[in-house]
């Protein structure tokens, strides 16, 4: 990407995200509280993510699981005992991704981009796989849509975080590095309007 392309997008990201604020704030105020009874904690869900240039940030959702000491696995998959109904509901409407307009709008993240990794992910990328870090993360793209129904997936495999790790990861970097590399705005409002619309 170049200066200029990262400058639009850039720009594209700050106004969309303080609109969405301005529009969406009751209804995260509204899900924060629902999530907050269901999960009887803070209806805030945040956790350590690493960034552009390998930065490490606090990414925000709204909160779906309840904690189990029988599950320590950061891989999610169907039917995963520890997401609540309403969780559920909120992961399948894409409601619990809301907040991270926050995360958006002061630059930690983008509308569009690889999905931002837990350390242990970003850490093993080497030699050309590092062009990643060299943009924001993004909350949709070409990789969060192509395995929209990863958790699926991963619940048909006899060893979902070894699948993920030898076949799912591996794949997405591909895809996001084929992004970054032929990166055009008209396409990440497709992949926004995709997103919305769950086409």
């Amino acid at each position: 990407m170049t200066s200029v392309q990262r400058l639009i997008k850039r720009i594209f990201d700050v106004c969309l995200a303080f609109v969405g604020l301005l529009l969406t704030s009751w209804l995260i105020a509204l899900t924060w509280l629902l999530a907050t009874l269901d999960t009887r904690s803070n209806g805030f869900f945040t956790q350590k993510r690493v960034g552009k240039d390998g930065r490490l940030f606090t990414v925000v959702k709204l909160k779906t699981m309840r904690p189990s000491r029988a599950h320590k696995t950061t891989i999610t998959q169907s039917g995963d005992p520890r997401i609540t109904p309403l969780g559920r509901f909120f992961r399948k409407t894409k409601l619990d991704e809301l907040p991270q307009l926050w995360n958006v709008l002061i630059g930690d993240m983008s509308f569009v981009g690889p999905r931002p990794d837990v350390p242990g992910y970003a850490d093993r990328l080497e030699g050309e796989q590092r062009l990643l870090l060299t943009i924001r993360p993004g909350i949709t793209g070409p990789a969060t849509l192509a395995y929209r129904d990863e958790e699926a997936i991963l619940a048909a495999q006899p060893d979902p975080e070894r699948y993920n790790d030898e076949v799912i990861y591996p794949d997405k970097v591909r895809i996001n590095l084929a992004y970054i590399r032929n990166w055009r705005f008209r396409d990440d409002l497709v992949y926004i309007w995709k997103t919305v619309t769950g086409d």
